[in-house]
């Protein structure tokens, strides 16, 4: 399994996920994002929690979906709470 993927999403009050066969959809107080997510994996959603979980036995191609389709759910999430922002302290200083 992905060491990624094992991390439960934590899901802020004010956010909510509604998962239809293959397809998530995040709502927040900052707009709305949607994701198909592979149909390899299942999700579960437990009080403030979603899990992404994987088959048992994972191929190589699955254990690297659990990790990515988690990464973008969680990111998701944090888009519709805190939203995004270009951050200029990463950029090299010019001359």
């Amino acid at each position: 399994m992905s060491r990624i993927g094992k991390k439960p999403i934590e899901i802020p009050s004010g956010v909510t996920i509604d998962v239809k066969d293959n397809l998530v959809t995040v709502k927040g107080p900052k707009g709305e994002d949607s994701q198909l997510v592979s149909k390899n994996l299942k999700l579960e959603q437990n009080d403030n929690e979603l899990n992404v979980i994987a088959s048992e036995n994972p191929t190589k191609i699955e254990n690297q979906e659990h990790g990515l389709f988690r990464s973008l759910i969680a990111n998701m999430v944090l888009g519709v709470t805190e939203g995004y922002q270009k951050n200029s302290s990463n950029r090299r200083n010019r001359i």
